[in-house]
């Protein structure tokens, strides 16, 4: 990595809790300044401007969250049923963390971004979208393997989750009661058991 490569991940990092906590829009070259230590001058020298910086903050943001979700699909849950569990784990293990850390950066930049800064709001939509296939991809090999349901549509179940941990975690956010996001997470275990996991399953003790 170069020497102006290390710089510009330096900012990145150093002001990722401070955008997903301020704001995208509403971070100022400022606070970039001082939550940095460089100059303004130091920071355009490195970023077109604020919003090629806030773009970059979000791609930061949003992959740490991706990665972390990628965990629950790993190998060492041994089923499709497994890591869907995994999944829903996550959030009500992290939550904390993630509201420590100014909140989903997703939701945060989707409910920011909308009409203002169309190429955040671009981003976004591909965040979500990868987000739909990845939960959808398990959804699909739990059908092949017989493990799911095979009458549902994968890609409507994923985007169930979505919405209903995103709303959950909205209203959570904004009350500073986590049972709101505790009551999406567990409608999402029932649609596992009752409607994802296959009939002849339904029986079947995963532990």
């Amino acid at each position: 990595m170069s020497k102006a490569d290390k710089t510009k991940q330096f900012i990145i990092e150093k002001t990722a809790a401070l955008f997903n906590s301020k704001g995208y829009t509403r971070t100022s070259l400022s606070d970039i300044s001082e939550a940095t230590g460089l100059t303004k001058g130091s920071i355009y020298g490195n970023f077109e401007n604020r919003d090629e910086l806030a773009i970059e903050v979000y791609k930061f943001n949003s992959g740490l969250l991706g990665k972390n979700l990628l965990r629950s699909f790993g190998d060492e849950f041994p089923t499709l049923l497994d890591k869907l569990y995994a999944f829903v784990a996550f959030y009500r293990k992290n939550w904390h963390f993630v509201f420590a850390n100014g909140g989903c950066p997703i939701m945060n930049a989707a409910t920011e971004s909308d009409d203002t800064f169309p190429n955040l709001k671009k981003q976004v939509a591909i965040s979500f979208e990868n987000w739909k296939k990845t939960v959808s991809k398990i959804i699909i090999k739990g059908q092949d393997t017989g493990e799911f349901n095979k009458k549902i549509s994968a890609e409507e179940y994923a985007s169930l989750f979505i919405m209903l941990i995103e709303g959950g975690i909205l209203l959570s956010k904004t009350t500073d009661d986590e049972k709101y996001l505790n009551l999406a997470l567990d409608r999402v275990i029932s649609i596992i058991d009752r409607e994802i996991k296959s009939p002849s399953l339904k029986n079947w003790d995963y532990g």
